[in-house]
């Protein structure tokens, strides 16, 4: 097996593999009155070029990643003590105890969503990372 395939979560397409981006064209149809004879005329317009595609910000994504991954974090830390208090609430208060069990929970699921949604953004952090420096000429030279 000359070339060893990776699987990756949410299968993600290597960087050789993608098309590069040239323009964007917008096409919009319309049924003009001002045309004599009526009927449908066409305009088109052009966004971008593929030179705007080059000058993308990687250190700004990196940074907006890492901000949103700190988020998470604390979404995790306040879900989780959230769940704590309803578990302290829930013997304190045994006549509610049923409600205060079903709030833990709800409270322990939401910290493992944040916790997700921050392994996720530190993955997407590390891929713009990863851009920024092969967009600088920086190459990986991996040992193992």
């Amino acid at each position: 097996m000359a070339e060893e395939k990776h699987h990756h979560l949410f299968h993600h397409k290597k960087q050789e593999e993608e098309k590069p981006i040239e323009a964007v064209t917008y096409s919009e149809s319309t049924y003009g009155s001002d045309n004599l004879g009526g009927g449908y005329g066409e305009t088109t317009e052009v966004y971008g070029t593929a030179a705007s595609v080059d000058n993308f910000d990687y250190e700004k994504e990196e940074k907006k990643h890492k901000h949103r991954e700190h988020l998470g974090e604390a979404g995790m830390a306040a879900a989780g003590i959230y769940a704590l208090h309803e578990k302290h609430k829930e013997k304190k208060d045994p006549e509610h105890a049923h409600k205060h069990k079903i709030e833990e929970e709800i409270a322990a699921v939401a910290a493992v969503g944040a916790g997700g949604y921050a392994f996720h953004e530190k993955h997407e952090k590390k891929e713009a990372k990863e851009l920024d420096e092969e967009s600088h000429g920086k190459k990986h030279h991996h040992l193992f």
